[in-house]
């Protein structure tokens, strides 16, 4: 084993020690901080790691890869398109996770189940990159993801979908993200993006920006992408910036999770504040990883039977 490689298992070893050693209410907040630790490395690996983690189209599927929202090489989608597209499909437009430093949209975890559940409902899927931190703070990686929709809907005919039923999702990071462009459209309308049907949050822990950075002791990785200003918290804050006319949100969320925040808290506030503004929101708890959340999204399971019913009654609203 290559000392780059046995540095860190040594180090969870000894975490695992400590944990064991841990007094037991303390253990399960000890073993969230060991995982979340671990997952904030998932953008650290070789290069040989991403190309196993690479999605798979679904048999059958066409994919067509690395469309151009703007000039940067991050600000690209790719559009899986089932075997026969019927007119008038709708659009399903994923973001994914990482902390807002990491992550890409041809991961495996990110496209796979996902798409081939969607696919065979006779969708078309979309899976988004956009810029970073440090390049980009999470204000400016809204406004890549609002432009990468527009650009999805401009281009949705010559995919035989219909721009008037686009659905949005997104984890981790991701899912702050389409949760602030949903609480605040106008982001959207600047983008020349039309109103999509409403949102998915997979597992948000950055619904309530203000209360995240006003914990005693917060995660580095919120501080490298959130930074230091409390004005610029609220601006970046789906629970400050909701206002009335938000879109229909889903907000799942680990039941079993506690660091650095509980989701499901967090999202109960969050929709409570959308029932005050008439901004319709359902909260979904999973007693699920918050990978899993993710990753298994799309296999059978009355967990993707959920998140599918609540898109059906969303894509309803469009006429046909």
């Amino acid at each position: 084993m290559s000392q780059r490689l046995a540095l860190p298992a040594a180090l969870a070893a000894v975490c695992l020690l400590a944990a064991a050693s841990t007094p037991a209410p303390a253990q399960q907040r000890l073993r969230e901080r060991i995982a979340q630790r671990m997952e904030q490395r998932t953008g650290q690996r070789d290069a040989g790691a991403r190309r196993a983690e690479r999605a798979t189209p679904p048999p059958g599927a066409r994919v067509e890869r690395d469309i151009a929202y703007g000039r940067d090489p991050k600000q690209r989608y790719d559009v899986y398109l089932p075997a026969g597209v019927h007119p008038g499909a709708p659009l399903l437009v994923m973001v994914h996770g990482g902390g807002w430093r990491t992550g890409d949209k041809g991961l495996a975890k990110v496209v796979d189940n996902k798409a081939a559940w969607w696919l065979a409902r006779g969708g078309v899927f979309v899976s988004v990159n956009n810029r970073l931190v440090p390049e980009a703070d999470p204000l400016a990686q809204a406004r890549d993801v609002a432009a990468a929709i527009a650009s999805v809907q401009q281009h949705a005919r010559q995919w035989q979908a219909d721009p008037a039923k686009t659905m949005l999702m997104g984890h981790s990071a991701g899912a702050h993200l389409v949760a602030l462009l949903g609480s605040d459209p106008s982001l959207l309308r600047q983008a020349g993006a039309q109103r999509p049907l409403g949102v998915v949050s997979l597992d948000s822990g950055a619904l309530d920006v203000p209360a995240l950075m006003g914990q005693r002791r917060v995660p580095q990785l919120y501080r490298d992408a959130f930074g230091s200003d409390p004005a610029y918290w609220r601006s970046v804050s789906p629970q400050q910036q909701l206002a009335r006319g938000g879109l229909p949100m889903l907000l799942v969320c680990s039941s079993t999770r506690r660091v650095p925040t509980a989701p499901c808290d967090e999202a109960r506030a969050f929709a409570r504040h959308g029932a005050q503004l008439a901004v319709p929101m359902q909260v979904l708890p999973e007693a699920m990883s918050h990978g899993d959340i993710n990753g298994d999204l799309g296999l059978p399971s009355a967990y993707t039977r959920a998140v599918s019913d609540w898109i059906d009654r969303a894509l309803m609203q469009v006429r046909r």
